[in-house]
């Protein structure tokens, strides 16, 4: 690509430097530039890419895109100005892998819970429905059915447009709701809203934004898009709107839009998240009917409400519920299916380096659904596991901290959980769900919660 034309997408402020070259690839990362790349200096969390300038020219970057120049400016390079080099490195992107988002109909979805549920099974519905599909979730990437190691929760510009072939185009948004989660990054609620909304805020013309009507700041979302508005309810009269008439730890009967359904899902929060699959794709040009058909075949996201039968009669269930509000939806569900026939054992942790302020928060959801709470270890990364339980043990009275648990090993915590458990009792391990590894000290060891479950049976 000529560097003029890249620069035609990321309207700079101010250049320095022949913009006569062909460049060889575009990168954020210092380690991996090669000869001839563009280098894009981006603030971070925790790392300023503009400290990183210098290495990017030794490995042979003939560009530079940056917020502010370095002191040094090297003969020979080129050093471009931008407002923001993280959207300068999505619009890069884009036009490197030759705009890939406009081959395709890219949807998205936003919110806190329920975001991996919607895509996988969307990508699972488009895939039965005959269609080429691709995914990119918190689980897993798939290209049609070529599965891709996903290592965060979205992929960096770079890896998003070369898994798709940001500067994406999208056909249609999707919110799911908005709970306290992420405001390491965000530091306030507000933020954290205004980052959700401004998905829509983007949305073209003919785009479509289906927005969840039962939370609270579902309509926020539609306030300044352009694209077509469509909602999704349980509770209200909506463009998509679904009841349920039956429920156990099988499965569900729904009625969505006046049709019935069985689903193999458990929960009202699994409800909403399959009528807005059922929205979106209606909203794609599929038949109701046949969109109601496959639901019924679909089956849960791994580590999500996934159900596990102890020989002995008790029920374990394993969930990536690792907000306050994902840890209440998941014990309610519990307690509707289960309808005081038995008592329910909860094991918890929170993430380490991560939003320290829900943590007693957590505690207490727990706490206050459950006959018995463990709290424990989850991905401690570089705190101290006891840190971060005493921090939880902050949100709890004195009452309640007598009569919950505390045991820092995650496999005794589970070990110990399925032993108090008769007949009847339900066991949620909530936090991880699908995920293999705990991050002790910045190292990932294989820890899986379903194996050690196993081990229990």
């Amino acid at each position: 690509m000529i560097l003029k034309v890249a620069l035609e997408k990321i309207f700079p402020t101010e250049i320095i430097g022949n913009t006569e070259m062909e460049i060889s690839g575009v990168q954020s990362d210092s380690r991996k530039v090669e000869k001839g790349n563009i280098f894009v200096a981006t603030r971070g969390t925790n790392v300023n890419g503009h400290n990183y300038i210098s290495p990017a020219i030794e490995k042979g970057a003939s560009a530079i895109v940056c917020e502010t120049f370095p002191e040094t400016i090297q003969q020979g390079i080129v050093y471009i100005r931008v407002e923001n080099s993280l959207e300068a490195l999505g619009l890069l992107a884009c036009a490197w892998y030759g705009n890939p988002s406009e081959k395709l109909t890219l949807v998205g979805v936003t919110g806190t819970n329920g975001k991996t549920t919607i895509a996988t099974l969307l990508y699972q519905m488009f895939r039965q429905l005959g269609y080429k599909a691709g995914l990119l979730s918190t689980v897993r990437n798939y290209v049609v059915d070529e599965p891709v190691e996903a290592t965060h929760t979205t992929p960096d510009p770079l890896e998003l447009n070369h898994l798709l072939a940001a500067g994406l185009l999208f056909k249609g948004g999707i919110f799911t709701n908005i709970t306290r989660d992420h405001l390491d990054y965000h530091l306030t609620f507000e933020n954290y809203l205004k980052a959700k909304k401004k998905f829509f805020d983007d949305l073209p013309e003919n785009a479509f934004a289906l927005t969840n009507l039962d939370d609270k700041n579902g309509l926020v979302m539609l306030q300044n898009t352009k694209a077509k508005k469509y909602t999704y309810s349980l509770r209200s009269m909506a463009d998509f709107k679904t009841r349920i008439l039956e429920q156990d730890f099988e499965g569900m009967l729904l009625e969505m839009n006046g049709k019935q359904v069985h689903v193999s899902f458990v929960g009202k929060f699994n409800a909403s998240n399959l009528t807005a699959v059922f929205g979106a794709a209606v909203l794609m040009g599929e038949e109701e009917t046949e969109v109601l058909r496959i639901l019924s075949l679909l089956h849960p996201v791994s580590g999500r409400l996934e159900t596990l039968h102890a020989p002995s009669g008790y029920t374990v269930i394993v969930d990536y519920a690792h907000t306050p509000d994902a840890l209440n939806n998941v014990i309610s569900t519990i307690h509707q299916v289960l309808q005081n026939k038995g008592r329910l054992i909860t094991v918890v942790g929170c993430g380490g380096n991560r939003d320290k302020g829900k943590r007693p928060l957590m505690a207490k959801e727990a706490v206050t659904g459950s006959w018995k709470t463990i709290l424990t270890s989850d991905n401690p990364r570089f705190e101290d596991p006891m840190d971060i339980l005493n921090d939880m043990i902050a949100g709890l009275t004195n009452e309640e901290r007598k009569t919950s648990l505390v045991i820092p090993d995650r496999r005794q915590a589970i070990h110990t959980a399925c032993s108090l458990a008769q007949p009847g009792d339900v066991v949620l391990i909530a936090g991880k769900g699908h995920e293999d590894y705990q991050i002790i000290k910045g190292e990932k060891h294989h820890f899986d919660d379903r194996e050690v479950v196993k081990e229990c049976f």
